[in-house]
């Protein structure tokens, strides 16, 4: 996959067939709309295009909003985006300017001029333009004038699938991580860097990695334990996870902290990726540190048998 951080680096091939959003989470919808992008392009002998847009609006149009939660860090989606086999992916940088474009000359100078787009794939309720204005009946009867077909996945085809960000945001704010992963394809995951802790899990033999994500717009799973599999320099373990405010140890902010089992040595200042399974129950306090290393035994047997 090819990467254009401006619109003027790309070189447009001669049959382009172009699809347009934030892809947030790059669920099974998503995936849908790809399929189809890849099947017009080898009918055609064209090449994919994916235009998606960064930073994301709400950021730009809202910066007061601190609420911003997002299914995957930008550099995930890109991953993602490569692994599904997307020829093209133009990042457009989000500005207040762009978003004052009308949808017909966002479609003429962007669409039309820069991509060479012969063929458009659009979800149902995407829109382009100034206040959304551009959208898919606005295309299809403008679509002789533009030079290029427009078909859209019908909100049937989306419902079917039972998938959407925003439901997939709402099932792991509860925890349903076997509902989030099923929309999403795969299982959730993020990525972090391990940080120094307070090693209070060193101290009843379960030593945790406290791990810091870079990005705070990363959506994350309830507080909770968690069984996941975390992966250090391409090696998969079983682990317990939990976020949280560690109740137990008078914790004052929320930490993510994992135990690997079977794991030995350093992992200070590594990189990991976690990957989520299994919900095993709520943060809790314990009466003692005691109390809580018993709790941690009954949760990593939980574990080894889900994962």
């Amino acid at each position: 996959m090819k990467i254009y951080q401006q619109l003027t680096d790309f070189q447009p091939p001669t049959y382009s067939v172009v699809t347009s959003g934030t892809f947030d989470g790059v669920h099974l919808g998503h995936q849908k709309i790809l399929k189809r992008l890849k099947e017009i392009a080898q009918k055609n002998q064209g090449e994919t295009v994916l235009l998606t847009y960064w930073p994301h609006p709400r950021l730009v149009l809202r910066p007061e909003e601190k609420s911003l939660q997002l299914l995957s860090a930008f550099e995930e989606k890109v991953e993602l985006l490569e692994r599904l086999g997307v020829d093209h992916l133009i990042i457009l940088p989000f500005t207040k300017e762009l978003s004052q474009m009308s949808s017909e000359e966002f479609i003429r100078e962007i669409l039309v001029n820069r991509i060479n787009t012969k063929s458009l794939i659009i979800g149902y309720d995407h829109k382009f333009g100034k206040n959304r204005e551009g959208s898919f009946e606005y295309l299809q009867s403008h679509s002789h004038l533009f030079g290029f077909e427009i078909e859209e996945i019908s909100r049937q085809d989306v419902d079917d699938l039972g998938v959407s960000s925003t439901k997939i945001r709402s099932a792991l704010a509860l925890g349903a991580i076997s509902t989030a992963n099923k929309y999403l394809g795969r299982p959730y995951f993020l990525r972090g860097k391990v940080v120094k802790g307070h090693q209070i899990g060193r101290s009843i033999g379960f030593p945790t990695a406290n791990i810091q994500v870079k990005e705070d717009y990363k959506l994350l799973p309830r507080d909770g334990a968690y069984a996941v599999v975390t992966e250090v320099d391409s090696i998969r373990y079983k682990t317990i996870l939990n976020i949280g405010d560690r109740p137990t140890v008078s914790g004052k902010e929320k930490t993510i902290e994992a135990h690997l089992i079977d794991f030995e040595g350093d992992l200070y200042d590594q990189n990991l990726q976690i990957y989520f399974h299994e919900f095993l129950r709520e943060e809790h306090r314990f009466e003692s540190l005691d109390a809580l290393k018993n709790q941690l035994l009954v949760d990593r047997e939980r574990a080894i048998l889900l994962l």
